[in-house]
């Protein structure tokens, strides 16, 4: 069974507990620090307020960001990864300290969301995308072409990333579909390695994580969506079918598969 470690706090307090050199993959979907009196978004087709929560209420996000992601990559082996989510409210924040860092930038992946909420306002385009930064120590870090390559039906997968937006399955309001980081955790590591992730939410990562037979760590602020991500990861199972299917698409000898429709098939959806 994989190891599964979840706690309740403040990242920057607990992950200075962790060892150095310790994590294969990290992702991290951090606050977007978009709630605020100024801040607007549409709720039951109205305007309203924007108030995720008290974690997304940062003073200084810059300052916060170096904090985190310093931790993060002392933690992170030097041939692992990190994986960061957000919008453009965020990501010039996160891509110059990538590089101040001397982080070596891999690709900003695009997410596209070929579903993402109309607009109520005329006045601007609708989002739909939200952008991955991907980073490594140096150019020696662990990524598996074939498999992306496999998983994409036998062509060269680009860093466009079409993933429908999924109904949440919880309460937490920047909940991520399991399909996105199924893609990650799959490209970005193997079985038994171990996942971190600084900002648990509801726990996604984790979920996906313990299903693929991977050890997860998990750290979330708020007390609320820690028991949500605590109980979601204790009610999930490795799905031994998925991970046999799967050792088999990483066989050089394999042919080209459909990987959704495969795991469709596996999980009878």
């Amino acid at each position: 069974m994989p190891d599964i470690k979840l706690f309740n706090g403040d990242v920057l307090e607990i992950i200075k507990q962790f060892e150095s050199k310790s994590i294969d993959l990290i992702f991290a979907d951090p606050p977007y620090n978009l709630s605020g009196e100024n801040y607007l978004t549409c709720r039951s087709g109205k305007i309203s307020k924007c108030d995720k929560g008290l974690w997304d209420q940062i003073e200084n996000i810059n300052e916060f960001n170096r904090k985190w992601i310093e931790e993060c990559i002392r933690v992170l082996k030097d041939n692992g990864t990190i994986w960061i989510s957000g919008t453009l409210h965020n990501h010039p924040s996160i891509g110059t300290i990538l590089k101040q860092l001397n982080l070596w930038i891999i690709n900003d992946i695009i997410w596209f969301k070929p579903n993402a909420t109309p607009l109520i306002q005329k006045n601007r385009f609708v989002p739909s995308t939200e952008l991955i930064w991907l980073a490594g120590k140096s150019k020696q870090y662990y990524f598996n072409y074939d498999l992306a390559v496999k998983l994409n039906n036998g062509k060269q997968m680009r860093n466009l990333w079409e993933i429908p937006a999924e109904r949440h399955k919880t309460i937490h309001p920047t909940e991520k579909p399991e399909k996105l980081l199924e893609r990650i955790i799959l490209i970005g590591s193997n079985e038994q390695d171990i996942i971190l992730d600084p900002f648990m939410g509801s726990g996604t990562t984790g979920v996906v994580a313990k299903r693929l037979n991977r050890n997860f760590i998990g750290i979330e602020i708020d007390e609320t969506y820690y028991c949500i991500a605590q109980k979601r990861i204790e009610n999930t199972q490795i799905e031994n079918n998925l991970i046999q299917f799967l050792r088999k698409l990483t066989d050089k000898n394999s042919g080209q598969l459909d990987f959704y429709s495969t795991i469709a098939k596996i999980r009878n959806y």
